[in-house]
This record gives structure tokens, C-alpha cells and sequence, in this order.
């Protein structure tokens, strides 16, 4: 077990592959146990899963800067960016970044929008000849972070991915129509839970396309027949939750809202930092690491660190958990 931040983790040495899957504090795997023990026995009723739900939405707002009654609930990243793709008219035109992660930019594709790809530097100066910029805080790839300021000056409608950004980079992005992220990577949550923040003019332009009993106005007289009776707040959009993700989603982003984001954000990019002037690159102030290295990602396999390959290129990803062991750990194997 290693401490860090004021809890636990059952994490091993050499794990760097939290933009793939990120490792829960101990109380939130106990959450998790404890929601399977119960479930195993019969202890739930129909509303036992509603104050994780609560706890997990009302965390997410406070770490993007959003009231909670404009964060909707859903399963997928995917699933709640068709949502906004559902609500923009015929023929919109969305830019995104070339090499975008494809659960952001094919809903708007499947939709049959025109979608414009450009590198991710040009994204601003590009913005003003489209309806809306879609694009990740940090991106999937290589950790590089957008210029949010930039993109926020341009008053173009922006739909921010922040899964790769929420839970170690300080955000504050109530300014944005829409921001969207999975539980799973740094939020340290099971997978089968996702959110959507929503500014209060966007939550009129996204459409309920997944409306069912757990997004009604009242649920438990909403259940049964017409007519449509939906949530007037960002529950309009919720999908019935999965009760196991939400247990662990509480535990963990509940924990994660109570931190200083500065700290873990100082913390997380010095280490992979270290790790890039120890290979002698520059630094990139991002949690995460990308390398073109020959046989890299052989080396470090054998060495016993946890990496992941996207884009042709090993991607290491460090979060609080993490410590200058895992760094020596790789600086051994590729030196």
C-alpha cells in the first residue's frame, strides 16, 4: 500500500498508466466491495444507489466549477457528447484537433456534421469559422493541454473533453457551453460513469435522446405513462445509473474535491518532468508523457512499469499516487 495525499492505495511500483485506468483510494474499492456485499444480499432498495449519485454529481461540479444543478449523469464519454451532437442543427460545423480521441469527435461524424480537424495550435486562431470547437483539455495522445483562455476568447460555442485534465489540473470552466469526462482515468472511479456540465443557455440545446424514468421531474411519480415529465434542471439528461460505478464515483471524487488541485498538479507534473530531463527532453508541464523511444515500450514492460501505446508512441501517465521510485524505475530501464 502506498499513502499519499491523505489516503491510501493498493498501487504497485512502476504503475504509470492512469490515462488508461487509475487506481481508487482504498476507501473507494471498499466502497465498491461493500456495494457488491449488499447487493449479493439483498440489502438495496430502488433509491439506495440516489446519495452516491448526489455525492459523485455534486463532486464533478466542484472540480470543473459548475453548479450541480447544470452537471447531468451518464455512462460514456460517447454517450453524452451525442447528446450535444443531437442538438445542433443540420450541417453545423465542428472543429476539433487532428488526432482527436474518437469518443469526442465520431458522434458529431455518425451524425453526419461537417467536423474540420486541425493541429491543436491552430485551434484558436480557427475557431471563428465554425459553430462550435470540440476538443479535450489534455489530450489522450500526449498530454498536450489546449489553450483554454485562448478558446474562451473567441466566444465560438466549445464542448471541453476534460478525461485526460479533471481530478490532477486545477479547471475552472463554468465559461464553457459544455464539458464532458469519463470516471475512470484520473478521477480514480469504476468504469460506467461519466458526466456532463453544462452552461445554462447549452442545457437548452441538449437533447434528452436517452429520456427514461431516472431523468423525470419526480421519479417515483414518473415511472408509468405520458405524458414526457422530465427534470427541469442538467437530470433532464441522466441515464439510470450503474450502481457499483456510482459507489466507487462518490468515494473517489468526493475525496478528490476535498484536495488542493494545485498541489496535485505541481506534484504529478514535476515527477513526469524529472522523468522527461532524465532522458534529456524538455520539460511540458502535463501529468502526461509521451515517447518516441526505439524499443521503449519492450523496455519498460520488462522493467515491470504499467505504460500504455497510443499513437504509435509509449504514453506514461503519473497521478498522486505516484513517487520518484516509478521515475527511477523507468530511467533504469531505458538508459
Amino acid at each position: 500500500m502506498r499513502s499519499a495525499f491523505g489516503t491510501t492505495f493498493d498501487v504497485p511500483l512502476g504503475y504509470l498508466n492512469t490515462a488508461s485506468v487509475g487506481i481508487p483510494p482504498a476507501p473507494a474499492a471498499s466502497a465498491v466491495s461493500d456495494a457488491v456485499r449488499r447487493w449479493s444480499t439483498g440489502l438495496d432498495g430502488p433509491t439506495s444507489v440516489d446519495p452516491n449519485v448526489a455525492a459523485a454529481r455534486t463532486a464533478f461540479g466542484q472540480l470543473v466549477g459548475v453548479p450541480v444543478d447544470r452537471v447531468a449523469m451518464g455512462a460514456s464519454g460517447s454517450q453524452l457528447v451525442a447528446l450535444v451532437a443531437a442538438g445542433l442543427p443540420a450541417g453545423s460545423s465542428v472543429l476539433v484537433a487532428r488526432g482527436e480521441f474518437t469518443s469526442l469527435t465520431f458522434p458529431f461524424a455518425a451524425r453526419g456534421l461537417r467536423v474540420t480537424e486541425v493541429d491543436l495550435d491552430e485551434l484558436v486562431a480557427e475557431a471563428g469559422s465554425h459553430d462550435l470547437v470540440a476538443v479535450s483539455v489534455v489530450q489522450s495522445a500526449d498530454g498536450r493541454i489546449v489553450d483554454l483562455e485562448g478558446l474562451r476568447a473567441t466566444g465560438v460555442p466549445v464542448l471541453l473533453d476534460a478525461s485526460q485534465a479533471v481530478g490532477w489540473l486545477p479547471l475552472d470552466l463554468g465559461w464553457a457551453d459544455w464539458v464532458v469526462a469519463v470516471g475512470y482515468k484520473f478521477l480514480m472511479a469504476p468504469r460506467g460513469c461519466a458526466w456532463l456540465a453544462c452552461s445554462a443557455s447549452a442545457l437548452e440545446r441538449t437533447v434528452p435522446a436517452a429520456a427514461n424514468w431516472y431523468a423525470g421531474d419526480d421519479r417515483w411519480t414518473t415511472v408509468y405513462g405520458l405524458p414526457l415529465r422530465l427534470a427541469p434542471d442538467a437530470r433532464r439528461l441522466d441515464i439510470s445509473p450503474g450502481w457499483l460505478a456510482q459507489a466507487g464515483a462518490a468515494a473517489s471524487l468526493t475525496y478528490l474535491a476535498s484536495l488542493d488541485l494545485s498541489a496535485v498538479r505541481d506534484h504529478n507534473v514535476a515527477l513526469a518532468d524529472t522523468l522527461l530531463a532524465g532522458l534529456g527532453l524538455p520539460a511540458r508541464g502535463s501529468a502526461i508523457v509521451s515517447l518516441d523511444l526505439p524499443s521503449a515500450g519492450e523496455r519498460l514492460t520488462e522493467a515491470g512499469v504499467r505504460s500504455s501505446l497510443r499513437a504509435g508512441r509509449v504514453r506514461l501517465a503519473f497521478h498522486l499516487y505516484n513517487a520518484v521510485p516509478d521515475v527511477d524505475l523507468v530511467l533504469s530501464a531505458l538508459g
